[in-house]
C-alpha cells in the first residue's frame, strides 16, 4: 500500500512538473506568435496632423510641419515664370511608443493626394512608388539627402541644380527606418520615440495635410511580460519547494525506519532469546515459539494484516508461551500422562504468561496471546472458557498455529502426525477448537505447500 501511495505521489510530482513546464511553453508559444503579429494602423489625416489627437496608449505617429519654410519658382515648361508658385515643407514624423513592449520594427506608407516633390528625407531609407498609367515605378533611394537620378529609374525634376523626385496624386512612398549606430531609429524602447523627417515642396496655397498613412510595427516582447510566464516560474518554485521538503521529510522517514528497524531488530532478537530460554526446557518443543510465531504471521498476511501489524503478530506469538518459565521441567518434560494436579499445573501457564507480560505496554494486546490462546471456539478451553468471538482473534489465530506445530513436530510421547492426519484434525476440528475461518486460511496454506505438513 505504502509503495503504491509512494508511486502515485511520483506521478503527480512527474505530471506538475510537465504541466508547469507546458505551461512555460505556453507562454514562450504566445510571445512568439504576438512577435510576429504585423500591426497595421490607418492614420486619418486629422490624427496625423494634430499632436493633441496622439494615443494615450500604443504606438502613435504625428506630422508636425516646422515653422521655417521657403518657396520657389517651379518653370516646368519654360515659361519664363519668375513668380515662387511651391513652397517647401519640413515635417518630422514622431513615432512614439507608449507600451510596456519593444517596437521591434516599423513601417510607414505615406500616399499623396496631390503633385509634390521630394527634396530630402532622413534617417532611413525610401521607397518610391510611382504611377506611370497602368504600371507602376519602384524604386528604393537608401538616403535622399545623397540621392543621385542617373542611379535610379525615378521620374523626377532638376531646379537650381537641385534634382527632386516628383510624386503624383497617388503616389506614395513607403519610409524603412535605419537600424545603424548613428540613427538608430529601431528598436524603440517603451516610452521612447524616434523621429524621421521628410522635406517636400507642394503648390503655394495647398499642404500634404490630406494625405494618408499607414503605420505598420511588429512587437519585441520579453517573456517576461507574459502573465503565464510569472504564474509558471511561481508554480515551478511552488514545486521546487515542495520537492525539496519532500526530500528532507523522506529523508527523515528513511533515517526513522532504518532506527525503527533496528529498534525491531534488538526486540525481535531480544524476545527470541527470551523464548529460546522457555523452548530450551524441553528439548523436544525447542524453536516450538518461533515457528507458532511464523505460522501466525503467514495467516494474520491471508487476512490483510501488513507492515507493522505483521511485526506485531509475529511478537505476540513468539511470546505466547512464556508463562511456561515457572512450569517445572518434571511437568513439561513428563513422557507419561499427567495426573490432574500436574496438568492444572501446566494450564496455569497461560495465566502467568498475561500476567508476565502485563507491564509490557508497548506492544499492543501482547498479553492476550498468552493468556487466551488455549480457548477453543466452543468455549471448552481454558483458562476462562470464552467461545467464538468473545476470545481476541491474535489468540484465535496462535490457537490453530500452536494446535498445527504440536501435531507437526516430533513430541517426547509421539511421532509427529502425517501430513493428511494433520488436515483431517483441523478440519474436524473447525468450529470446535479451531475458529473456522482462521482454520480453512490455515488448511489452504498447507495444501498450496505454503506451509510444509507432516512425514
Amino acid at each position: 500500500m505504502k509503495n503504491e501511495k509512494g508511486k502515485r505521489a511520483i506521478i503527480v510530482f512527474i505530471v506538475t512538473f510537465l504541466a508547469i513546464l507546458a505551461m512555460l511553453a505556453a507562454s514562450v508559444i504566445n510571445t512568439r506568435a504576438y512577435n510576429s503579429i504585423r500591426h497595421v494602423d490607418e492614420i486619418a489625416s486629422a490624427e496625423l496632423f494634430s499632436p493633441e489627437e496622439t494615443k494615450e496608449h500604443g504606438v502613435s505617429i504625428v506630422a508636425v510641419p516646422r515653422g521655417s519654410t521657403w518657396s520657389k519658382a517651379f518653370d516646368f515648361n519654360n515659361e519664363g515664370i519668375t513668380e515662387h508658385n511651391f513652397q517647401a515643407y519640413t515635417y518630422d514624423f514622431t513615432i512614439e511608443n507608449k507600451t510596456p513592449d519593444e517596437v521591434k520594427d516599423f513601417t510607414f506608407v505615406l500616399t499623396f493626394s496631390r503633385e509634390v516633390y521630394l527634396m530630402s528625407a532622413w534617417n532611413g531609407a525610401l521607397e518610391i512608388h510611382q504611377k506611370n498609367g497602368s504600371d507602376e515605378v519602384v524604386d528604393t533611394v537608401p538616403d535622399l539627402r545623397e540621392y543621385n537620378p542617373e542611379a535610379h529609374i525615378l521620374r523626377y525634376v532638376t531646379f537650381d541644380g537641385e534634382s527632386l523626385i516628383a510624386m503624383n496624386e497617388g503616389d506614395y512612398l513607403v519610409y524603412k527606418p535605419s537600424s545603424s549606430l548613428n540613427a538608430l531609429e529601431v528598436p524603440i524602447e517603451p516610452g521612447e520615440a524616434t523621429t524621421p523627417g521628410i522635406i517636400l515642396y507642394v503648390a503655394i496655397g495647398e499642404s500634404i495635410e490630406d494625405s494618408t498613412l499607414t503605420l505598420e510595427y511588429t512587437f519585441n516582447r520579453l517573456i517576461i511580460s507574459d502573465p503565464l510566464f510569472w504564474i509558471s516560474i511561481g508554480l515551478l518554485a511552488v514545486w521546487f519547494m515542495t520537492l525539496v521538503i519532500l526530500l528532507i521529510i523522506n529523508a527523515s522517514i528513511a533515517k526513522y525506519q532504518e532506527r525503527h528497524e533496528r529498534d525491531n531488530e534488538i526486540i525481535n532478537e531480544s524476545i527470541e532469546t527470551f523464548t529460546g530460554f522457555i523452548d530450551a526446557k524441553d528439548p523436544y518443543t525447542n524453536g516450538h515459539s518461533k515457528r507458532v510465531a511464523i505460522y501466525t504471521k503467514r495467516i494474520a498476511r491471508e487476512f490483510g494484516y501488513e507492515g507493522e501489524e505483521l511485526d506485531r503478530v509475529y511478537y505476540i506469538a513468539l511470546l505466547h508461551d512464556c508463562g511456561k518459565i515457572g512450569v517445572p521441567d518434571n511437568i513439561l518434560t513428563k513422557p507419561g500422562k499427567l495426573t490432574d494436579e500436574e496438568y492444572e499445573i501446566l494450564k496455569s501457564h497461560a495465566a502467568r504468561g498475561a500476567e508476565i507480560l502485563s507491564s509490557f505496554k508497548s506492544l499492543k494486546d501482547v498479553e492476550a496471546g498468552a493468556h487466551y490462546h488455549h480457548e477453543r471456539y466452543d468455549g471448552r478451553g481454558y483458562p476462562e472458557g470464552l467461545k467464538g468471538e468473545e476470545i481476541p482473534f491474535i489468540a484465535r489465530m496462535i490457537c490453530v498455529a500452536d494446535s498445527f506445530d504440536a501435531m507437526n513436530s516430533n513430541r517426547v510421547y509421539r511421532k509427529k502426525l502425517p501430513r493428511e492426519k494433520i488436515i483431517s484434525e483441523i478440519e474436524e476440528n473447525k468450529g470446535k477448537q479451531f475458529d473456522p475461518e482462521v482454520a480453512e486460511v490455515m488448511l489452504r496454506l498447507i495444501r498450496e505447500g505454503q506451509i510444509p505438513a507432516g512425514t
